[in-house]
């Protein structure tokens, strides 16, 4: 694969993978979380959750949509931490709900910002309570006022028949960011927890879902989320896939550069290949007798005898006569590849090592 391929397949494969996360791993920026008993922020209710288990009160986490509440036996109280400012009128449903002797406890009801100081600390039985709102209830009267100051309401709670509601217009009453204000934790522990009803939080509306809903909704099934997300963000990123694609197969970083074609060296290929060939036939007279016939014609040549071969005795007493050296080496070479036989690998080796040394005496 050319570099230029690569390179634009590495980066097609990088922008996938983040388009990728973006979609599955990217964190969530909204406050869909703020108020669940799963968060363990600061703006969540997992403290207070603990608490209450630890109290011996009957609390636990509704994942179903509020329809699914079943008729019990007992008044239930319904807890829900809105993060968005919720209306303080009830739906048909949520009405007639309470009206049958339940109760609602909203935190986060919508209420106009005063002029009231945003951090205050109210008095209440369970001791002072910390407040981080300006928001205030102005339309409730004193005896639905269970929590506020000159500035209005900020826990008061409104009958219908049998059951109420009681709203808050800070959604952080008993938030995790409190837990050194114990006296909030158990505020809101004795408004869910009144006449001993089972409380229930609601995780639904923060994302949370048993598993026979989500199969119900169709949300766990991969095909239904991709019908539910947005075709122009998938559409922008293919672009921008394409795009990238384009770019990487048409711009080059540089002049283009020629390679350089190796030189064959026809010579020393045909030693090679007939070597080999060689070898593989085990020739090693052959070898002998036509290495032997070049040594010796290069050894005349230095010894200034010509180019015609002399004879053995010869030409070692011209050896003698020019160098003054011993001729035993060169009497054994000589002898070796007139035999005209066969001979080993090792002795081949040796020969040739032979022929190096002599021709190492005196440079020739």
């Amino acid at each position: 694969m050319k570099r230029s391929n690569r390179l634009a397949w590495m980066g097609a494969i990088a922008l996938a993978a983040i388009v990728l996360l973006s979609l599955f791993a990217a964190p969530n920026n909204t406050k869909i979380n703020t108020g669940s008993t799963y968060n363990r922020a600061s703006d969540g209710y997992g403290a207070w959750y603990a608490f209450m288990q630890q109290q011996g009160i009957s609390i636990k986490r509704w994942q179903k949509p509020f329809s699914d509440i079943l008729p019990e036996n007992n008044p239930v109280t319904f807890l829900l931490v809105s993060s968005d400012p919720r209306q303080t009128t009830l739906d048909s449903q949520k009405r007639e709900w309470v009206e049958k002797g339940n109760t609602l406890v909203i935190l986060g009801a919508a209420a106009r910002v005063t002029e009231a100081q945003f951090s205050t600390m109210q008095k209440s039985p369970q001791g002072n309570i910390k407040i981080d709102t300006r928001r205030r209830y102005k339309k409730a009267n004193s005896q639905q006022v269970d929590l506020g100051d000159r500035f209005g309401a900020i826990v008061w709670e409104q009958n219908y028949k049998k059951g109420k509601v009681i709203f808050s217009t800070t959604p952080y009453l008993a938030a995790n960011a409190y837990q050194d204000y114990l006296s909030n934790f158990k505020y809101l522990a004795n408004l869910v927890n009144q006449k001993g009803n089972t409380v229930f939080v609601d995780e639904y509306i923060h994302g949370y879902k048993d598993a026979d809903v989500r199969k119900k909704e169709s949300e766990a099934d991969l095909s239904s989320f991709f019908a539910k997300t947005p075709v122009f963000p998938i559409l922008v990123q293919v672009g921008i896939l394409l795009l990238v694609l384009i770019w990487a197969q048409n711009r080059r970083f540089g002049k283009p550069v020629a390679l350089d074609t190796p030189v064959v060296d026809n010579s020393e290929a045909y030693i090679q290949a007939l070597a080999g060939a060689l070898q593989k036939a085990d020739t090693t007279d052959f070898v002998v007798e036509m290495v032997g016939k070049q040594e010796q014609l290069q050894l005349q040549k230095a010894l200034g005898l010509g180019q015609i071969p002399l004879e053995r005795e010869a030409l070692i007493n011209f050896w003698i006569e020019k160098t003054g050296a011993s001729a035993a080496e060169l009497d054994a070479v000589l002898k070796l590849q007139s035999r005209k036989q066969p001979i080993s690998e090792r002795e081949l080796l040796s020969w040739l090592g032979k022929w190096r040394n002599i021709r190492g005496i005196h440079n020739l």
